[in-house]
């Protein structure tokens, strides 16, 4: 590990979702293009010990590494910004930094202390985040602070990162995030909220050594001196984040007004040459306009909050379908169905769509819309998708439309039904990771053994591969014959053939029918598309 690790803490102001993970993402990814090791920790105030339990609606969609560790859905940003996979320890709670200092204190390891917030508390921060440096030998570490400055929740993140700017100045730089409104009836940006902001920081003994403002337009000379002066710092380092056609030129906006540069002088660093041009052609290809368009619809349970629609929920996804799009030159129109709708209405919603997804879920509810969903994508010979969920209901569906198994379904919906097509996966530690009160999953990355001749073989170009997975139930292996023998395909299965990992139907039978038991939306990234979402696009394409 080199001597002396540098910290960039990343704050935000004013409200969330401003893009503070974007533009965490594309400071590491250009630190890291001019030759620096970069890693990336996220600090969640939440008292969860993981994203797993967490309703997508509430906090977005959890993200799931290879490790298995399920993580906020920044870490999805940090992967494909940098283009390597991350784990457990660049995911910080609250829950387990608190759960860490009660059981070491149960344990008699602070020797009859009085274990109070600061320094108790602030010490297993400050560890956690240096020890993510060491394991991952870097020479940067970007820390992303949740929430927003003032949050009483997340005060003990910013006083860790106080205390160790306070022990080493020289290897700690503080960027702070913030917004700037411009209201309709004014026409201007106006910068007194962040000013407000970054005075919260300073009551916190946290002077900010850059502002990233987050506008809708440009910022002129005489607001960002207003910003500088009020925020007590020079005009240089207010960073422009404007809004932009594309998240993926966020770097390259950061990049022309030299933040990378500037922060590594900050922080004693060299500045180095860097090549971009690998990313400089994706965003001329996320910017070309396309000449062919599909509209697909996404069914699924977790897009209506109160009276709007979220994509949020299923962000790895839309992430995906993003990346696939672009290097395909296609345009998505894309229809998010509530899937209960589906149940009052009907599939009126699904006509005149070229493609169909049924993406991952949970429980019972708004199920039967979904399989109503594959049952028009089956029967209408429209390219379909199914992702975790939307294998083992397919599966399901198959089982009652197909094969007359009248009620098939999952123990998962009704533990009572006759034929369970889909059950839990057996309690033991070989088949998946046990994560306590009886709470089993299938979780991280897992080797699949594909049909020779498949149309999932054709999409991989290898027998073998390896995806991430997040799921407690799986094809029932006592159905597999009757599925095979009314003509479904088992074209992937675990090494072992006991978990069904790949159905479809024969291309003589439908143009594109594939479902996986994996989440290969996990794997996509902007540089590199996942060939499942590409393949499934062009057969969207090729149908029309």
């Amino acid at each position: 590990m080199p001597l002396s690790t540098k910290y960039i803490f990343i704050s935000g102001g004013v409200l969330s979702s401003l893009g503070k993970g974007i533009t965490t993402s594309s400071l590491a990814m250009l630190l890291q293009a001019k030759g620096y090791s970069v890693t990336v920790v996220k600090c969640e105030n939440y008292l969860n010990i993981d994203s797993g339990l967490i309703n997508p609606l509430e906090h977005g969609d959890a993200f799931l590494c290879e490790d298995g560790t399920e993580t906020d859905m920044d870490l999805g940003n940090y992967e494909r910004f940098l283009g390597r996979n991350l784990g457990s320890h660049n995911f910080v709670t609250m829950g387990q930094i608190y759960k860490a200092v009660i059981d070491r204190e149960r344990e008699n390891g602070y020797g009859g202390e009085d274990i109070e917030a600061i320094p108790h508390v602030t010490d297993e921060i400050i560890s956690r985040i240096k020890s993510a440096a060491e394991k991952d030998q870097a020479e940067i570490v970007l820390v992303e602070l949740g929430g927003t400055a003032g949050e009483y929740q997340n005060v003990l993140y910013y006083e860790a990162s106080r205390i160790m700017k306070l022990k080493s100045n020289d290897t700690v730089v503080h960027v702070h995030v913030s917004y700037l409104p411009t209201p309709a009836h004014v026409g201007e940006p106006k910068t007194k909220p962040t000013q407000l902001s970054v005075k919260q920081l300073n009551s916190m003994s946290i002077q900010p050594d850059f502002l990233v403002a987050r506008t809708e337009a440009e910022l002129d000379e005489r607001r960002r001196d207003r910003l500088a002066l009020f925020c007590n710092m020079h005009s240089e380092d207010v960073i422009v984040n404007r809004d932009l056609a594309s998240i993926y030129q966020v770097p390259l906006n950061f990049h022309e007004q030299g933040f990378d540069k500037k922060v590594l002088a900050k922080l004693g660093l060299p500045d180095k040459e860097s090549d971009l041009s690998a990313w400089q052609n994706f965003v001329k290809l996320a910017l070309n306009k396309k000449d062919r368009k599909i509209k697909l619809a996404i069914v699924g349970k977790y897009f209506k909050t109160g009276d709007y629609n979220l994509k949020d929920s299923y962000h790895a996804l839309f992430e995906a379908l993003d990346h696939a799009s672009i290097h395909s030159g296609v345009e998505l129109d894309i229809k998010s169905i509530n899937s209960e709708v589906i149940e009052k209405d009907g599939t009126k919603q699904l006509e005149g769509v070229d493609a169909i997804i049924v993406p991952i879920g949970w429980g019972a509810r708004g199920t039967e819309g979904k399989i109503s969903a594959i049952t028009y994508a089956r029967e209408h010979k429209i390219p379909y998708l199914g992702l975790c969920y939307g294998l083992q209901l397919a599966a399901i569906e198959y089982a009652r439309n197909v094969v007359g198994l009248v009620g098939a379904s999952s123990t998962e919906i009704n533990p009572e039904t006759k034929y369970p097509i889909v059950h839990d996966i057996p309690f033991d530690p070989k088949y998946q990771r046990i994560k306590g009160n009886g709470v089993s999953m299938r979780l991280g990355g897992y080797d699949c053994h594909l049909k020779d001749g498949s149309l999932a073989h054709q999409i991989y170009g290898t027998t073998t591969i390896s995806e991430r997975h997040r799921h407690r139930y799986e094809v029932n292996n006592e159905y597999r014959k009757q599925l095979e023998d009314a003509g479904l395909v088992i074209s992937g299965a675990s090494p072992d053939n006991f978990f069904v990992e790949m159905i479809e139907l024969p291309k003589e039978v439908h143009p594109f029918f594939l479902a996986t038991q994996a989440h290969p939306e996990y794997k996509s990234r902007p540089l590199s598309p996942h060939p499942v979402f590409t393949a499934f696009l062009n057969a969207a394409i090729a149908g029309k």
